[in-house]
């Protein structure tokens, strides 16, 4: 009888990550437990926990990692034929058009309101996102697609945008997500950076409408 081959603890890691995304995009996080993402992985619930502490860590994990898979960032930086705000506008396009990415936000909504998982959050935020933007910024600075005098300011801000929008980190009514966001759309403006369009108005304002149905569902 031949034996069984032995998994490495990276082989291991990334079955549990790809079942657990299997199932969150089928059944949702909530529905989802870690004993149904070890039995789609073929593993004992204990392996589980040799490499995450939790449901929302792997929640948390899996979001970092469909960035890195299609960070569109890097999409942009290659692009000639785009000068500085052409490259953000054509991000915030491949951002929304990311449907798998976006579920699995959606769905991590509601792990924000742990402090802990928050804290991360911002941090990783802060950490990897800040310099993408600063660096588009800047390129749109050089070349007067973007006339500001607050790029750096504006890069430390970008990342922080959606937090502050999220219900379960800052609790709002859909009317008063509309209004904040109506605030962000004009004080980004003012700044010098008019990114948003009628295209993405609509999807925010269809993800805030979800948004709130979900925290509604919740209370």
């Amino acid at each position: 009888m031949a034996r069984p081959v032995k998994k490495t603890p990276e082989e291991w890691e990334k079955e549990i990550l790809d079942a657990a995304q299997k199932l969150f995009l089928q059944k949702g996080y909530e529905e989802t437990s870690v004993s149904d993402i070890m039995n789609m992985a073929g593993g004992a619930k204990g392996m589980f926990y040799r490499f995450f502490e939790s449901k929302e860590e792997i929640m948390h994990r899996l979001g970092n990692q469909l960035f890195f898979q299609n960070n569109p960032f890097e999409a942009v930086r290659k692009r000639k034929d785009l000068n500085g705000l052409q490259k953000i506008r054509e991000l915030l396009v491949q951002n929304r058009s990311d449907e798998k990415r976006n579920s699995i936000n959606m769905q991590a909504v509601s792990i924000l309101k742990d402090p802990h998982i928050l804290s991360v959050a911002i941090e990783e935020n802060r950490r990897v996102l800040t310099p993408l933007w600063f660096e588009l910024l800047m390129e749109g600075k050089g070349d007067g697609s973007i006339r500001t005098e607050y790029t750096k300011e504006l890069s430390e801000l970008l990342p922080l945008i959606n937090f502050w929008l999220l219900p379960s980190v800052f609790p709002a009514t859909e009317e008063e997500m509309r209004h904040k966001y109506r605030f962000v759309m004009e004080v980004l403006a003012h700044m010098g950076l008019p990114v948003f369009d009628d295209e993405m108005t609509a999807f925010t304002e269809k993800l805030m409408a979800d948004l709130s149905e979900k925290e509604g569902k919740r209370t």
